[in-house]
């Protein structure tokens, strides 16, 4: 919220994703920063009466490429600041900011992104600066941020932190919902397949959103089964997922073990998704939480919206796996 709200000129991408650790109390930042040739140029107008015109005047190339500078360094500072600042509950120890510019390469003619900054600042030691008095790329390198001389020359350099994106449990899903149709029990589907159908359903509904689903290796030890890393700045984050294939009504022990999960991973948001439906006791556990429990009606109504069709018999999946 603190960087939705945040004010900037059009120019500005205003893209930015980020990973807090619990553990450390660091957030991690990755923020997408201005183009140089983003920058508007046109220093004044001035309107000449005996010619009845007006005439322009712009920066120099030199002026240009100091200001784009300056801009960096104040972006970074500012972020750091803003965070910082509203982190009431005092759950930061330090934030780490990584400046993103996506251009176009000439040397290949392509759009790359490059990390062309990094800063790690600890609360202790930012908010003791007086901001309004700094030079920013003074007060940049005084904190011991990572950047080229001239950050108009666009040389990446490698982050301080970067979002943990690889885990060893990630792995290639593979797909499971096209082989379904309105004759196919899902409380009877072999526990590996249910876990890779939840994965490839939530994979097609967090793409619409422009999220990244992470498959996890399926272990059937009530782990994480898949993780969500979706972009949006109010509602996103990262978001674990489980999925039950059970026959009997969910307890309540099921969503304290994910609530656990939750907390270990550092996420913001839990996702419980079974084929039977939940005790009263397993509800009113997750009230307040942010945790969403789906049951099998969830579920196929999740499947419909896709374009697939199933059914859930509990009777029957009871007999085909007895107790």
């Amino acid at each position: 919220m603190v960087l939705a709200r945040s004010k900037y000129p059009d120019f500005f991408p205003q893209s930015y994703e980020i990973e807090y650790n619990p553990v450390n109390r660091i957030l991690i930042v990755d923020y997408a920063l201005p183009p140089l040739d983003s920058l508007p140029t046109l220093k004044e107008v001035r309107y000449i009466a005996s010619r009845d015109e007006f005439v322009e005047k712009r920066l120099t190339e030199r002026q240009v490429k100091d200001l784009y500078d300056s801009v960096l360094y104040q972006t970074s500072l500012r972020t750091i600041h803003e965070l910082f600042a509203a982190d009431q509950g005092g759950l930061l120890d330090a934030v780490v900011f990584n400046g993103l510019v996506t251009s176009v390469d000439p040397a290949i003619g392509k759009e790359t992104s490059k990390c062309i900054l990094s800063l790690q600042a600890s609360k202790e030691e930012f908010m003791e600066i007086n901001l309004g008095g700094v030079e920013p790329r003074a007060c940049f390198r005084k904190l011991k941020g990572v950047a080229s001389s001239e950050l108009h020359s666009m040389t990446p350099i490698a982050p301080i932190l970067q979002l943990e994106r690889e885990d060893r449990r990630f792995v290639q899903s593979y797909a499971v919902a096209d082989g379904l149709d309105s004759r196919t029990n899902l409380a009877a589907m072999d526990w590996e397949d249910f876990e890779h159908l939840i994965r490839e359903l939530f994979e097609k509904e967090f793409a619409e959103r422009g999220g990244e689903v992470k498959v996890t290796r399926a272990s059937r030890d009530g782990g994480v089964d898949a993780v969500v890393f979706d972009p949006d700045p109010i509602h996103g984050g990262k978001i674990v997922i489980q999925a039950k294939r059970y026959t009997n009504t969910v307890g309540v022990s099921a969503v304290r073990d994910l609530y656990g999960t939750l907390v270990n991973e550092g996420a913001n948001k839990g996702i419980l998704v079974s084929t039977a439906d939940y005790g009263p006791d397993a509800y009113e556990f997750a009230k307040g939480k942010p945790i969403t429990l789906l049951n099998g009606a969830n579920l196929l109504h999740l499947l419909d919206k896709h374009g697939h069709k199933a059914r859930i018999d509990l009777k029957e999946a009871r007999e085909a796996f007895p107790e």
